[in-house]
């Protein structure tokens, strides 16, 4: 399990990926079957209701996950780093109910875009975002962190395509103020793998000891 991914450096010491999440969840084949097929409705927040983001916050690594609209709350995080092939690792599927984050991206709540990724389901059934479609615009992101702050994010945006159109420089690209992006995977089991991707676009709105 894998995401296939070439990873092209920029003169600001930040990245992008020159391809998309391309793998994820599996479908389950040994406990209890796969996963109910899961499609969302691409959504973007009012601009009135558009978050406005907080003030970035120093550089601590992500501890955890909570996100209460789809009762995920993980205590740990996996740090995903890069394959000998360029490609993203995701989380194994002993590791299917764990998150985890992207090094070469900041650390949820610093300047910029941090990446998590974490499963729908994989071959053994059903996976910590296995309630991914409860998420609406407007719901809250909770990272702890190593330094013992929280950031806390909101939902502007939710996006599922087919993962042969990933939008990678819309995910990826550096951006000027904290924002996370949140990639899982969704829609119908096409040859062993979920056809989509399921990504939450979320901005900074706060952060706390």
């Amino acid at each position: 399990m894998k995401i296939p991914a070439r990873i092209a450096a920029t003169a600001l010491l930040t990245a992008s990926l020159a391809a998309g999440v391309t793998a994820c969840g599996q479908g389950g084949q040994d406990s209890g079957g796969p996963a109910p097929d899961v499609s969302v409705s691409s959504t973007t927040a009012p601009a009135g209701r558009a978050a406005h983001a907080a003030a970035a916050m120093d550089r601590s690594a992500p501890t955890g996950l909570r996100i209460p609209a789809a009762g995920v709350d993980a205590h740990s995080m996996l740090r995903l780093d890069l394959d000998t092939d360029g490609a993203l690792q995701v989380p194994s599927v002993a590791e299917a109910e764990e998150p985890g984050w992207w090094t070469g991206s900041p650390t949820p709540g610093q300047k910029g875009a941090a990446v998590l990724v974490a499963h729908y389901d994989t071959a053994n059934g059903p996976a910590l975002l296995r309630n991914v479609a409860k998420v609406k615009t407007g719901d809250r992101i909770e990272v702890p962190r190593a330094d013992g702050s929280t950031a806390t994010f909101e939902v502007r945006e939710i996006q599922q395509v087919n993962k042969k159109e990933f939008p990678t420089h819309k995910v990826y690209a550096s951006t000027d103020r904290p924002t996370l992006r949140l990639v899982t995977c969704g829609g119908p089991i096409v040859d062993g793998h979920r056809s989509d991707n399921i990504i939450l676009f979320a901005d900074l709105v706060g952060g706390r000891p």
